[in-house]
């Protein structure tokens, strides 16, 4: 069995494209989906088991894919200039980037640290500015390219998440920003913005209050449901491929409506959908986290 994408075979032939945060959750996904439509991928992350245990599995369902990855923290440019240099080096042009990799921890925001909140806007933020910069000047500035980001559904705020808020938004203005001063070179620059997903990383949370509001994430979508990997996987690569190729500084929600009204006192008493909602999920290879089980 292999991906089963809704986009058409062999749309990524013959292009190279670049995964922050590939060993895990939407960049794994995604880095599946984009081989199995022919792409060559280049995998980033800080855990090279990981990025070994997605290599594997991508090459053994995608026979004469090429799949290649370089160890470094996004934060830091020597790392990530190190990297990309050898990327380019060893495979040419790299045609897109999906800046996927990123981390946030919850917490009341009177008491995260300064340290905290700096920690998760580097990641959040500074690091998908260091990644692109370094593809562009390496790579995008002389051949174009289109660059995706991942975001998150931080409009109309990000109670108890308030760093990662902070840098979303700010991400989706570099988002706006790049594909203002980069259009001259043919890069174009867009962002997905996942709403209430069910991704292995929310096996990770062990706050007791987050642990205890993840099962009820489907009260909070007119779809009444959460959404797959997949979803947010199909959003990405239509972005990046040719079809999407007047589109450039928009923030694609996939989030089943859950940033529109629902905060007012009116948006919580409308009706969820109880029929045309099912989920969309090709990832042959995912798997569905235990908290949501527990509804």
């Amino acid at each position: 069995m292999s991906y089963q994408s809704v986009l058409k075979p062999g749309l990524f032939d013959n292009k190279t494209i670049l995964v922050t945060g590939s060993g895990s959750g939407f960049g794994r996904c995604i880095a599946h989906e984009l081989a199995s439509l022919g792409a060559n991928i280049l995998m980033l992350g800080r855990s090279e088991d990981k990025l070994l245990t997605v290599k594997a599995e991508i090459e053994n369902d995608n026979p004469g894919v090429v799949c290649d990855y370089g160890c470094a923290d996004i934060r830091e440019a020597d790392s990530v200039e190190t990297v990309i240099d050898k990327f380019v080096a060893d495979h040419g042009q790299i045609h897109g980037l999906v800046n996927n990799a990123g981390g946030q921890f919850p917490a009341d925001l009177e008491n995260i640290s300064p340290n905290g909140f700096l920690a998760v806007v580097r990641t959040n933020l500074l690091g998908g500015f260091i990644v692109s910069k370094a593809v562009f000047l390496k790579s995008m500035k002389e051949h174009g390219g289109n660059i995706v980001n991942i975001t998150a559904d931080n409009f109309g705020g990000m109670p108890r998440m308030a760093h990662s808020g902070a840098a979303r938004a700010g991400m989706e203005n570099l988002t706006q920003t790049t594909a203002v001063e980069w259009a001259y070179a043919g890069v174009r620059v867009n962002a997905v913005a996942p709403g209430y997903l069910a991704s292995s990383g929310l096996d990770t949370y062990e706050d007791p209050e987050m642990l205890e509001c993840i099962p009820t994430f489907p009260e909070s979508v007119p779809l009444n449901r959460v959404g797959t990997e997949s979803e947010v996987s199909s959003a990405v690569c239509f972005l990046l491929c040719e079809g999407a190729s007047y589109i450039n500084g928009v923030t694609l929600r996939v989030d089943g409506g859950s940033s529109l009204c629902l905060s007012s006192p009116l948006g919580r008493k409308i009706q969820r959908a109880q029929r045309n909602n099912e989920a969309y999920d090709g990832f042959h290879r995912a798997t569905f986290p235990k908290i949501l089980q527990q509804k």
